[in-house]
């Protein structure tokens, strides 16, 4: 049965993107939108995004929940149609959409010493690993395969040809092959928003929650900067990217101080836009 499923999944995808890039960036991405809204709610349990959302802000009412689900739900379908624009993006052609802030950052990391790029998975998160590379930086990024293997064989080329060359399967053989990367000056993206079985419980939100102590890790042993970035979509199918203050933090600071401190620039993200963060994920189970 779940073959099944998948195997739809995987021409529905097909027939998607085809029909995606035959409209145009613009009118694929209301599409989506309306996509999105109508037929995410399906895929995922509702009770998962209640409950993630009554643990970010107990204060919500259900109007409320309602109207930031609806939203993130648009901005999944609006994610889905930009996939095919993604060779658009990397060459240059839709670089109008993409406004970036402290730009001059990437231009000091591409001359000194390899970063731990964090983030999370706000808006179209794929655009800033693309942006990181696009400016000359070596990078490898940290990535979750997807469930379905069928789609997953369409989504993978696009991310390695166009996102980021160097994509590391999540794991403790990723941790090594990063550990691997960074000793020969490569940079690693992470994002940090995700629970993993393999990592330490963590305040977030106010409540304990799994978090990856990947880039606590890298600081512990190299002493090297983290380097906050996000994206926020405005006017629907526009983008800021922004790198904030790097983080310095001292070789000695123990791996949970260092992961709250992480917790703590990423809540502020998501209070600030929190339509576009992905609540479908089970954060704290």
């Amino acid at each position: 049965m779940k073959f099944v499923r998948y195997l739809f999944e995987y021409i529905l995808i097909i027939i998607l993107f085809s029909l995606f890039r035959l409209l145009g960036y613009k009118i694929a991405s209301e599409f989506g939108y309306l996509l999105g809204k109508t037929f995410g709610p399906l895929f995922r349990s509702k009770k998962i995004i209640k409950n993630n959302l009554v643990k970010f802000d107990s204060t919500l009412t259900p109007k409320k929940i309602a109207s930031i689900s609806k939203e993130m739900w648009g901005n999944y379908g609006r994610i889905l149609s930009e996939y095919p624009y993604i060779s658009s993006f990397r060459k240059g052609d839709l670089d109008r959409y993409i406004k970036i802030e402290n730009k001059e950052k990437l231009d000091e990391i591409k001359k000194g010493e390899p970063v731990v790029f964090v983030s999370a998975h706000f808006s179209n998160f794929e655009l800033m690993a693309m942006v990181i590379e696009r400016a000359g930086i070596d990078l490898s990024a940290i990535y979750r395969p997807l469930n379905n293997k069928l789609v997953n064989s369409i989504m993978e080329p696009l991310r390695k040809k166009y996102i980021c060359k160097n994509q590391i399967k999540k794991g403790i053989k990723g941790v090594r092959e990063s550990l691997k990367y960074f000793k020969q000056g490569v940079s690693i993206a992470i994002m940090i928003d995700q629970r993993v079985s393999e990592g330490e419980k963590i305040i977030f939100f106010n409540h304990h929650a799994y978090t990856t102590t990947i880039p606590a890790q890298f600081v512990k042993k190299f002493g090297c900067k983290i380097q906050p970035v996000h994206i926020q979509r405005y006017n629907k199918i526009y983008f800021k990217i922004a790198f904030d203050e790097q983080i310095s933090i001292e070789k000695n600071t123990n791996i949970d101080s260092i992961s709250i401190k992480l917790n703590q620039w990423l809540e502020n993200k998501i209070r600030k836009n929190p339509s576009q963060w992905i609540w479908t994920h089970d954060r704290w189970k």
